[in-house]
């Protein structure tokens, strides 16, 4: 038994020199020149990998990963061998780094080393100018940063992926200033976002007028060009109750509107879709003829075609809803016959392919509404045919509509009914208002949401929606509490939550006439006075804005045409004659093209069409019925920039 534990270690001993080829050095050991090396692999694992990382071993033998996990080199090494884990090719968006990656091998694999990657982030910022005083509050999604008085750049504190969108905005005004947003917009790629502008006046609240184009003469022709290729002389021809758009990349859309017919009167109508890219600042005709008065081509119902085109109209609702796709609803028009009537066709107009679908409604003029059950939608509920009606998108990007001039299940009047169409599922829904028609108001306690409260029928209202969701509507032609027939000039709010209108303030009669005050003075006796078919929108700020349209003079004594501007702070409820006469049927000033000054100003006009560009604060107004710059009170084809 000894004996046999004396050989047992002697093998062991020699079984390990010829391990570790140690026999030469150690007396006693012999090398057998026939045994297999041992080799051992080297690994690890890794952590956060969310595309292709290649490592390499000692400069080769590489290793493609496309999931975190454990890992493994192929080629395995002999004991006392050196081994370097580096990155060799780093993921599309991600940094990988190596720790544990370096040692020598010592009798057993290595699973030690560890690649832990991460996503790159990069920061938003860019730069300021002519920012004098404090309380400017910039916002990227729910990221915010305060710049300090006479700061002169800015970067926000929250890192973003690549590949991350960003809209920078300005949340909250500095005081006594107003800022402005350019290049604001945009995708995070593989470096810090250093080219954001703010552009900070003193000069004027909303900045200056600048004409940008068209003629300062009314009653002009378009230029269209060639259909789908832009070039600087484009220009659509005069018109007024346009419906306007703009797409998720800034660019502004224009649908036909009333034209003039050779005599001023705008009888005529028409169906030509334009588009206006701001950074070129060139017009493309996109679709449509360029004939008066053209018949619609409807194609089947739900299917989109070459050949389909809306007819001529003017009044028409439209929206974009959350895909980018353009829609655009009723109006005073032509249908399939040619035949001029209010419409309830519902179109829809997909950029990528440049081609209309006819999605719901009638192909004929004076269809009646089907209203179906309150809040519920169906398939065959469709709001009547209607002229001059509210519209807006809502934060899920559903389409609402109100009012308007038109036709409910039973007759033909004024209404004030709300509908809702799901985009998704392409059924409307009659959400809350009467069915009947020339409803007079609901005025219930000023600034108090409830069932008691309700606009009156009307149409042509001015209406923008804020950051919030809230719906702002003011104004129009419609009925009163005393449900007298004629100009409104009360303000409201409406919640699509909750279904509820709020009276904010203004007159519940009709024909109320404007009290300007001090220029660029709040005071809660300042009022715009009643008017319809004026421009709209709502400021980065939640300020509601209001210029030019119809309505009763100070004296309250005739209808008169305005090119003022006004603003509504909802903080502390009061009114601001901003800019722009305290007089009536002015002629425009046009000044230089492309020349911003403080003697600029658009003719008194109503009916134009306006894109009001959140991200920058910039205004574009188009044509309108109005006054040139020679005093004549025809369609208009001037286009204006108000901002800085």
């Amino acid at each position: 038994m000894q004996s046999f534990v004396r050989r047992s270690a002697a093998q062991r001993f020699s079984s390990l020199c010829a391990v570790t080829g140690a026999a030469i050095a150690l007396a006693g050991c012999h090398h057998d020149r026939n045994a297999t090396p041992q080799t051992y692999t080297v690994g690890g694992t890794v952590t956060g990998l969310s595309g292709t990382l290649v490592l390499k071993d000692n400069g080769s033998n590489d290793l493609s990963l496309s999931a975190a996990g454990s890992f493994s080199f192929s080629t395995a090494l002999g004991n006392g061998s050196a081994y370097t884990v580096t990155v060799s090719s780093q993921p599309s968006g991600q940094t990988c780094s190596v720790s544990n990656g370096s040692g020598t091998i010592s009798s057993a694999s290595v699973t030690s080393v560890k690649v832990a990657c991460t996503d790159n982030t990069y920061t938003v910022g860019g730069t300021i100018s002519g920012l004098t005083t404090s309380g400017l509050v910039l916002a990227n999604g729910t990221d915010t940063v305060s710049p300090a008085s006479q700061a002169t750049s800015f970067i926000f504190p929250t890192a973003v992926k690549s590949g991350v969108a960003y809209s920078v905005s300005v949340q909250t005004q500095p005081i006594g200033q107003t800022c402005a947003v350019s290049g604001g917009g945009g995708t995070v790629g593989a470096a810090n976002i250093t080219t954001v502008q703010i552009n900070c006046s003193t000069s004027r609240p909303a900045g200056l007028w600048t004409w940008i184009g068209g003629s300062d003469v009314a009653e002009q022709s378009g230029v269209y060009g060639t259909r789908g290729a832009g070039a600087p002389g484009n220009i659509p021809g005069a018109r007024s109750e346009a419906a306007t758009w703009i797409d998720l990349s800034g660019k502004l859309w224009l649908f036909g509107g009333a034209a003039p017919d050779g005599a001023g009167s705008g009888g005529s109508q028409l169906n030509d879709l334009w588009t206006y890219d701001p950074t070129s600042g060139i017009w493309t005709w996109v679709s449509g003829t360029g004939v008066l008065d053209s018949g619609g081509v409807y194609g089947t119902r739900g299917t989109p075609g070459a050949a389909n085109v809306p007819g001529a109209r003017q009044g028409a609702a439209s929206w974009v809803d959350a895909a980018g796709n353009l829609w655009l609803f009723g109006g005073d028009g032509r249908d399939s016959s040619r035949v001029r009537g209010m419409l309830n066709d519902l179109w829809k107009f997909d950029l990528s392919s440049g081609q209309w679908t006819w999605v719901s409604g009638s192909m004929s003029v004076a269809a009646q509404g089907v209203y179906g059950i309150e809040g519920q939608a169906g398939p065959a509920n469709t709001p009547g045919a209607r002229a001059g009606a509210a519209g807006w998108v809502d934060g899920s990007g559903k389409l609402w509509l109100f009012g308007g001039s038109g036709y409910n299940s039973t007759g033909r009047g004024i209404l004030n009914d709300i509908w809702k169409f799901d985009p998704a599922t392409g059924q409307w829904s009659w959400m809350s208002g009467p069915d009947d028609v020339n409803e007079s108001g609901l005025y219930g306690p000023q600034g108090s949401a409830g069932a008691g409260s309700m606009p009156g029928a009307r149409w042509k209202a001015q209406v923008a929606t804020d950051s919030s969701g809230t719906v702002w509507l003011y104004g129009g032609e419609g009925y009163d509490a005393t449900a007298q027939f004629s100009s409104l000039a009360d303000l409201w709010t409406y919640d699509p939550t909750t279904s509820q209108w709020t009276w904010m303030g203004g007159s519940k009669v009709i024909d109320t006439g404007a009290i300007y005050g001090t220029l660029a003075t709040a005071s809660p006796n300042n009022t715009p006075g009643a008017r319809s078919g004026a421009v709209s929108w709502v400021d980065a700020t939640g300020d509601f804005w209001l210029t030019g349209g119809n309505g009763y003079d100070v004296k309250q004594s005739s209808i008169v045409t305005f090119s003022d501007l006004w603003k509504f702070d909802p903080k502390v409820g009061q009114w601001t004659w901003m800019s722009g006469p305290n007089t009536t049927d002015g002629a425009g000033v046009f000044g230089t093209l492309g020349t911003p000054s403080d003697t600029n100003i658009p003719g008194a006009r109503a009916g134009a069409a306006a894109w009001f560009d959140t991200r920058s604060g910039v205004l574009r107004l188009f044509g309108g019925f109005g006054f040139d710059s020679e005093g004549l009170n025809s369609s208009l084809n001037d286009f204006w920039m108000l901002g800085n």
